[in-house]
Order: C-alpha cells, then sequence, then structure tokens
C-alpha cells in the first residue's frame, strides 16, 4: 500500500496577497476587475472554466480585445472545445501564472465564477494516488458483468458517505473512490474533508471579494445579457464550434451552448431556446451564489443599480488594503 501521506496535495500558501473577483453570471465582474486591476496595478487570471475554450467567446462574455490589450489577462483561449481539462491541471495552471505575476511586480487578481476553481485555489485539492489501471479495468469488467450498482456497493462498503454522495452511474467517480480507498487505506471522502475547511489567514492572505446582487436585480441583469448574447450572434457561434469537429463533454455541458446545440440539432426553435438559455442561467446563478455564501473567505461587496465599476472597484481596493495592512 502506498504512503497515505502522499495521496494528499495542498496548495502551498503562496508568500504575497491574492486577489479574487468572483460573483454569479452577469454580476458585473469583467467590468468591475478591469476598474480594480488598474488601481491595484494587477494583471488578471481567469477563474472561469469555458473561458479555456477558444471561440467561446460570447457565451463566456470573455473581456474585449482592448480590455485584454490593456490589462494582461491569462487562462483565456489555452484549448480547444475538443478538450477537457481538470481541476488540478486549472490549479497548477493558475498557480503558475500567479506566481510569474508577481515576479513581474504586479498583483495577482483572480477573476471569474467558477465555485470549483475558486475553492481549490483556496483551500488545496485533494489530488490523490496514481492511478491503478488493473483495479479501473477490473471495475469496469465488473460493472458490465454485473452493473453499475455492484460497483456501487463495493464502495458502499469501504467509504459509505461517498457512496451517498455518487450516483451508481457516475462510474468513473465511484471506481476512483474504491482505488483511492484501495491505495491508501483511507476513504476518499475522509482525505477531502480538508477541502471543507477554511484557509488559515495568518498563512495566506486571501482577499476574495462577492459581488453581491438582490436576486431580482441579478435575474434582469441575465435576461438581458442572454438577450444580447443572441443579438451578438451567438447562435452563429456555436454553429462554428460545432462545424469544427467535436465539442468535449465539458464545453458541450455550458450553459447556453448545450441549449445552441440543441436548437441546431432542431430540437427546438430559438424563441423556446432563448428562454431556455435564461431559465439555466438563472438556476445556474443561483447555484454559484450558493457555493460562494458556503465559502467564510467571501467577503460580500452589495451591488445595486445604476452601478459604477469603477466606484466599486475602489471599495474593494480599499478594503483589500486595510486588509493586507492589518
Amino acid at each position: 500500500m502506498n504512503d497515505p501521506a502522499a495521496a494528499i496535495d495542498l496548495a502551498s500558501p503562496p508568500p504575497f496577497p491574492r486577489w479574487f473577483l468572483t460573483g454569479p453570471t452577469a454580476a458585473g465582474k469583467t467590468a468591475v476587475s478591469i476598474e480594480l486591476a488598474r488601481l491595484i496595478s494587477a494583471e488578471i487570471v481567469s477563474m472561469d472554466s469555458m473561458a479555456l475554450y477558444r471561440g467561446m467567446d460570447i457565451g463566456t462574455a470573455k473581456p474585449t480585445p482592448a480590455e485584454r490589450a490593456e490589462i494582461p489577462h491569462h487562462l483565456l483561449d489555452v484549448l480547444d472545445p475538443g478538450e477537457e481539462f481538470s481541476l488540478a491541471q486549472y490549479v497548477a495552471a493558475a498557480n503558475a501564472a500567479a506566481a510569474e505575476i508577481h515576479a513581474r511586480g504586479k498583483q495577482v487578481l483572480f477573476v471569474g465564477g467558477t465555485p470549483l476553481y475558486l475553492k481549490a485555489l483556496l483551500r488545496g485539492m485533494f489530488a490523490g494516488p496514481p492511478a491503478d489501471w488493473p483495479l479501473r479495468s477490473a471495475l469496469k469488467e465488473q460493472a458490465a458483468r454485473d452493473g453499475v450498482e455492484s460497483v456501487h456497493a463495493r464502495l458502499a462498503r469501504v467509504d459509505p458517505a461517498a457512496a451517498d454522495r455518487l450516483h451508481p452511474s457516475d462510474l468513473r467517480r465511484v471506481i476512483r473512490a474504491i482505488e483511492v480507498f484501495e491505495k491508501t487505506g483511507r476513504p476518499i471522502s475522509q482525505w477531502q474533508q480538508q477541502f471543507d475547511r477554511p484557509a488559515d489567514p495568518k498563512k495566506n492572505k486571501n482577499l476574495v471579494f462577492l459581488l453581491n446582487w438582490p436576486r431580482a436585480v441579478l435575474h434582469k441583469r441575465i435576461d438581458e445579457r442572454v438577450l444580447q448574447m443572441f443579438e451578438a450572434g451567438f447562435v452563429e457561434e456555436v454553429r462554428r464550434l460545432a462545424a469544427r469537429g467535436p465539442v468535449s463533454r465539458t464545453a458541450r455541458q455550458a450553459v447556453g451552448y448545450c441549449e445552441v446545440l440543441e436548437h441546431l440539432e432542431g430540437k427546438r426553435d430559438l424563441a423556446e431556446t432563448i428562454r431556455r438559455v435564461q431559465q439555466r442561467t438563472r438556476q445556474f446563478a443561483k447555484r454559484q451564489t450558493t457555493w460562494f455564501r458556503s465559502l467564510a473567505e467571501c467577503r460580500a461587496i452589495e451591488v445595486q443599480e445604476p452601478v459604477e465599476p469603477v466606484d466599486v472597484a475602489r471599495r474593494i481596493a480599499q478594503t483589500g488594503r486595510e486588509a493586507i495592512s492589518a
């Protein structure tokens, strides 16, 4: 059995402050981040899982070419839509970008709304032991022979908490959970508990700001933004992506893209597609907000219409500077 301690991969606290600007979709993160980057002399690292993909521009509301020319941005347009990118790969790339930015004498500003990216950057992540390919093959054969329920039952015997969380049909994660137990002697649910504890503020200066809108106002902003996306050529963007080749499972699941792909496949008309994208985006924003509010590191910045991004940025910059000097 491998050394269990080798299965934990915690993000080492960097020896410099890191700024984070997050919030649900349509919260105005991009506009505020440009102003904030000017105020604190920062470069921006994207914290958006879909902005990694080239050609997915309108649906992800990427910064404009002018904004990217003024403020250097990192981890935008680094993947083709057919590629997958794991959480571990993102964290490694983001930490490398942050170190390079700091070495240039600039502040590091993470901007985006992917909750899992934020949580992993703040608290580290469980990488786990390397793959045991013979074990994986054996478990896949068992699933094919006896059904996925039989593999899930094996997990339930060694890690009931993980089995409660994972559906039997999520075979890849069920197998990984079994693999972790077999390789380390401890359930994956125990290894992952550190992910639920805030980072020690004495060791890690994380300045995390959450743009917090009244729900009704945010829903109105979402509906308006979705309409603007379609007016800007969202359908044509998705059509071009589909014509270039297969779209990865991750990219295809992006809110908006999956609905437009279904529209192009003839499953619903444009008007219904727009309504569906608006509805799914509102639901997505609700899930994001729930995640963010569960993170003790987040400092809520209350925002209301009419909003002036520079005023919001000034509030954040002042609060952050006070926290650094405290």
